[in-house]
């Protein structure tokens, strides 16, 4: 590694710190400004009760006392709190459950989309203006339009009710087929757009026609030259769609009732549930700037001449 990416890591890491810093903060502050509190919606407690739970878990103390705890336990600890909803667990053991099938369904999902996407968008570059471009086009177009909780729904209908074919169950064998489709399926088209446009961007460069003037192979110019060079906007893109899928997918968990993070911070939500929403928000910031800072990594080793500063 030389001095200048060893010094280009180093300050990405502590922007990525202050970064994670100001999402905390901003978090937190905003999550106890709005009214109520995580044991209102308790069924008969009474105010002394609701009092001596916001005194066992540090509520009745001022808000800037609350955060600077947080913040202290975080970062001498890494201790994210107890859960308020699922009592004598932890957060960070609630989010570990919950990451061992989101990140299995959200690696899955991102490979998938990676490949489709790159294969059918060299393709279609590769027979612009053909039949089968066309087709690829309005197809994408209709996934990256599509939201997710209509795919899933449809799907869901269509595979599960109609024909019998999977299980509705995202914890049930096999449950995870639906969810990956659901969550593969807008990435993949959106990909697939970015490298057509950026193959037919690449393939009207001049070292291209110069290379196929020299006689060079077909196969070595496209994957040798213009598919390399075109990779750059779908390693952008790829990076931080990656968090976002690992972390799990809020509406396509909440759908096939997959039991992964994204459920684990709907439910956290609605129950106000204040340890487990600040828990997985910092883990989902966290693995956005990693993987930010990897794809900006990526670049130089996809094209050298790209210079890190």
């Amino acid at each position: 590694m030389n001095s200048k990416l060893a010094s280009y890591i180093i300050k990405r890491l502590f922007l990525a710190v202050v970064t994670v810093w100001v999402v905390i903060t901003v978090t937190f502050f905003v999550m106890h400004s709005v009214p109520g509190g995580p044991f209102m919606g308790e069924k008969a407690i009474s105010e002394a009760a609701q009092k001596a739970l916001e005194a066992k878990y540090g509520l009745d103390k001022p808000l800037f006392v609350q955060y600077t705890t947080y913040l202290k336990d975080i970062v001498t600890k890494f201790d994210f709190g107890p859960s308020l909803k699922q009592r004598g667990r932890t957060v960070a053991a609630v989010i570990g459950d919950g990451m061992k099938t989101s990140a299995k369904l959200g690696i899955i999902a991102a490979v998938i989309a990676l490949a489709i996407g790159v294969v059918l968008g060299s393709f279609a570059a590769l027979h612009r203006n053909s039949i089968i471009d066309r087709i690829i086009m309005v197809l994408t177009t209709a996934f990256v339009s599509m939201p997710s909780f209509i795919m899933g729904s449809f799907l869901l209908i269509l595979f599960s009710i109609k024909l019998g074919w999977l299980p509705a169950n995202g914890a049930s064998r096999g449950g995870l087929i639906l969810p990956v489709i659901t969550l593969s399926l807008s990435p993949m088209a959106y990909i697939t757009r970015l490298t057509r446009s950026s193959m037919l961007d690449v393939l009207g460069q001049d070292y291209i026609r110069t290379a196929k003037a020299k006689g060079v192979p077909r196969i070595r110019v496209i994957f040798g030259h213009a598919l390399k060079n075109s990779l750059l906007p779908v390693i952008t893109y790829f990076g931080p769609m990656l968090a976002y899928i690992v972390t799990g997918s809020l509406v396509v968990e909440q759908i096939f009732a997959v039991p992964g993070i994204g459920r684990a911070f709907v439910t956290s939500i609605t129950g106000r549930d204040y340890p487990m929403i600040m828990g997985t928000t910092i883990i989902l910031a966290s693995l956005i700037v990693i993987m930010n800072l990897i794809s900006d990594i990526l670049y130089k080793f996809v094209d050298p001449r790209i210079t890190l500063e």
